[in-house]
């Protein structure tokens, strides 16, 4: 369990690339960058149509949405980009998974949504909430060892850890209880799974990278 807490930065494997900037990188890590992605977006879809609470960057897209006729996947990849803002400050310089993080992410939202299924009783929800948060988890540890860039918000956090020294579970968690109460304010709506996420999502990106690191 203390292990969690202990992953500080993300591990170099076989697929890993020399450089978050190249712009042909090897098959294989191509296919762990989509693979991850795409994974990532069923995780956020999973969270949607569970009824019982999104992810706090959710609830800021949900806000956004509310005062727009745009669906979800678009308002997340709008907010994806106007993240990149904040990388200025923290000096993280974009890479090809930076931008296929914004478009394969909205992407997989907006297509699973109509395929997933939307549980009505309680324990089915929370089922599908926790399933949702473990499959981002594991995505992101997949997405980041391919080191291609990282995506707006992981880079907003691994930018922010390499700052300030904490661990990435601390920082992760900082981040969605800050986006969160911005999204509850712009209109966005927040559920037990909305605190599950929040609390769980850091955790669960440590035991994506240690899963990923000894399996894979």
């Amino acid at each position: 369990m203390l292990k969690i807490f202990s992953v500080k930065q993300v591990p170099v494997l076989s697929w890993s690339s020399s450089t978050p900037y190249t712009l042909r990188p090897r098959l294989p890590t191509f296919f762990y960058l989509t693979l991850g992605l795409m994974l990532f977006g069923l995780g956020e879809s999973l969270l949607i149509a569970s009824g019982a609470g999104v992810s706090p960057w959710t609830v800021l897209a949900q806000g956004v949405a509310s005062k727009t006729d745009w669906s979800i996947g678009f308002v997340t990849m709008l907010v994806s980009f106007a993240v990149l803002l904040l990388w200025i400050p923290l000096r993280q310089k974009p890479g090809m998974g930076t931008i296929l993080n914004a478009l394969i992410i909205a992407f997989m939202i907006d297509f699973s949504l109509v395929l997933l299924p939307y549980p009505e009783t309680l324990f089915w929800q929370l089922l599908q909430v926790a399933a949702g948060v473990l499959v981002i988890g594991i995505a992101s540890g997949i997405y980041l060892t391919a080191n291609l860039g990282a995506g707006p918000r992981d880079g907003l956090m691994t930018g922010l850890q390499a700052k300030t020294g904490l661990p990435i579970a601390t920082i992760r968690v900082a981040i969605e209880i800050t986006v969160v109460s911005i999204g509850w304010y712009l209109g966005g709506v927040v559920g037990i799974g909305t605190l599950v996420f929040a609390f769980g999502v850091g955790p669960c990106v440590a035991i994506g990278i240690l899963l990923v690191r000894k399996f894979l």
